[in-house]
C-alpha cells in the first residue's frame, strides 16, 4: 500500500509539472484567436471598453490577460 500512495503522490507532482510548462509555452507563444473569438473582442470592446475581465468573462477559456495582450498586439501602431 505504500507504494500506491507513493505513486498518488508522483502523479501529483507531474501535473502540478506539467501546468507550469504549458503556462511557460503560452506565455511565450503568440495566442491563437478564432475569428469568431475576435468578432466578440472587438465589439465587446466597443461598448464596455478596456474591461478585459468582463470581456473574458464571455469567452469560456480566456483569460482577461490574454485579451488584452491580444487587443494589445492587434491595435499597436
Amino acid at each position: 500500500m505504500a507504494d500506491s500512495s507513493h505513486s498518488s503522490k508522483s502523479n501529483d507532482v507531474a501535473k502540478e509539472d506539467g501546468k507550469e510548462d504549458n503556462k511557460e509555452e503560452q506565455d511565450s507563444s503568440k495566442v491563437e484567436f478564432s475569428e469568431d473569438e475576435e468578432m466578440l473582442i472587438s465589439r465587446m470592446f466597443n461598448l464596455v471598453g478596456e474591461r478585459w475581465s468582463l470581456i473574458a468573462g464571455r469567452i469560456p477559456g480566456r483569460t482577461a490577460q490574454e485579451i488584452e495582450k491580444y487587443w494589445t498586439s492587434k491595435n499597436s501602431s
